[in-house]
């Protein structure tokens, strides 16, 4: 079973990302699960989501508290929670920033995977330059860097999922998967 915990803020598309993936896995022949977590539920809030894929069906319904990969839409959670708590040796850190995985050596035990998603969703019109709607771009970024997913039923998925720009969206996804 593969487990995968996103964070991020209200508005950025955390929960819609999880979705989106679990459906991306779903076209591959996969189990999967998605599901969130919430606090307050109000824009630029903490979230978190998750999505469990498997082979076999899934019949867990609790949290993800061992995650084999973290995908981080909003940096600066990193500086207010453990984003790492529970993730496996080895695991996946996917982060939105424009800084190379080496500026995370205090991760050494996981693989640092860096992408500047934000940007991409700029360039490609996703929300608006001080609310870049990161979601597609990190979920390309995150077929590339875990090795996982196609890159092509991430874009079929966003096609499925996404009513709006989903030819944008799409060309997002791709531009991160370059990038990352």
């Amino acid at each position: 079973m593969i487990e995968i915990r996103f964070h991020g803020r209200g508005g950025q598309g955390v929960v819609v990302a999880s979705k989106i993936l679990a459906v991306a896995y779903f076209l591959e022949g996969k189990y999967v699960q998605a599901f969130p977590a919430f606090g307050a539920e109000r824009r630029g809030a903490p979230v978190a989501a998750f999505t469990r894929v498997d082979d076999s069906p899934i019949r867990l319904r609790n949290y993800i508290y061992t995650p084999d990969h973290i995908v981080v839409l909003d940096p600066t959670l990193m500086e207010m929670t453990n984003v790492t708590e529970g993730l496996k040796k080895g695991g996946l850190i996917l982060i939105n920033i424009n800084e190379p995985p080496s500026t995370f050596s205090s991760y050494a035990d996981f693989q640092v995977a860096t992408v500047g998603a934000s940007g991409i969703a700029v360039e490609h019109r996703l929300g608006t330059p001080t609310a870049p709607i990161v979601n597609t771009s990190v979920l390309g970024a995150f077929a590339r860097a875990s090795g996982t997913i196609g890159l092509d039923a991430v874009a079929r998925a966003i096609e499925d999922s996404v009513p709006h720009n989903p030819e944008q969206n799409v060309a997002a996804a791709r531009a991160a998967y370059q990038k990352v």
